[in-house]
């Protein structure tokens, strides 16, 4: 068996800042981590489709601020800031605290790993063939900027008899090196024939030593031409449960 650790957990406090930005006691450590799990769960479920791939919780005397980064601002704040104004209001319904929040936009979708395996577990319940979504994907994050992607998808691809699991790779996708910039998401497509897991890394570069990644700053774009390295197109590793 392989040993896999989470990228994000890797290198958290090393290049990856912390997503909860506060300290508690022993009496309070519980119920405050309880918080934040519970107004991550509220955002996700109320605004599925706003693509948000991130949420940090920052707590100062007394109130919490909750940043949400999101690719459409404008199905979160909805006309005339409705719809961010009831989310404040539920979530402090919720906590029983001061609530602010601040709404970031995210400028390229195509390189946040939790929005991208979210689009391909989109394609696939609208019954896409899995190859070409992966494909598409693949495409797509690479002309961003991107300098590795790879995927993985596992389930009844194409509404096989059994499960089996498929990858595929472009670029490079450095797991072993502290320094890499490695954004790690996954998403389920409920399908017809069952849940199909889809896990995504995109590598976006390395991060000079003494610093940490800044989600405040949009990432320069590096294109990255189709042909670059052995010209060859993206390698497929396909286990077919044999």
């Amino acid at each position: 068996m392989g040993q896999k650790v989470h990228p994000s957990g890797f290198r958290l406090a090393v290049i990856e800042p912390w997503k909860s930005r506060w300290f508690a006691g022993n009496k309070n450590f519980g119920e405050m981590l309880l918080q934040d799990r519970n107004i991550r769960q509220h955002v996700a479920k109320e605004f599925k489709g706003a693509g948000i791939p991130r949420i940090e919780i920052e707590r100062s005397g007394g109130s919490i601020n909750v940043i949400i980064h999101t690719a459409r601002p404008g199905v979160l704040v909805g006309r005339k800031g409705v719809r961010v104004e009831q989310l404040k209001k539920d979530l402090q319904e919720k906590t029983g605290v001061t609530v602010h929040l601040t709404v970031r936009e995210i400028k390229r979708a195509e390189l946040e790993s939790t929005l991208v395996a979210e689009g391909i577990a989109e394609a696939l319940e609208k019954r896409m063939a899995f190859r070409r979504a992966i494909k598409k994907s693949i495409q797509s994050t690479m002309q961003a900027g991107a300098l590795g992607i790879k995927i993985e998808c596992n389930g009844r691809l194409n509404g096989g008899d059994m499960s089996r699991t498929a990858k595929e790779r472009e670029g490079r996708v450095p797991l072993s090196t502290l320094r890499s910039h490695v954004d790690y998401g996954t998403a389920l497509a409920h399908t017809t024939f069952g849940i199909i897991g889809v896990k995504v890394w995109i590598y976006k570069g390395d991060i000079e030593p003494g610093k940490k990644i800044d989600y405040k700053k949009p990432m320069a774009g590096n294109p990255v031409p189709r042909n670059q390295g052995r010209g060859r197109g993206p390698r497929r590793n396909d286990n077919r449960g044999r």
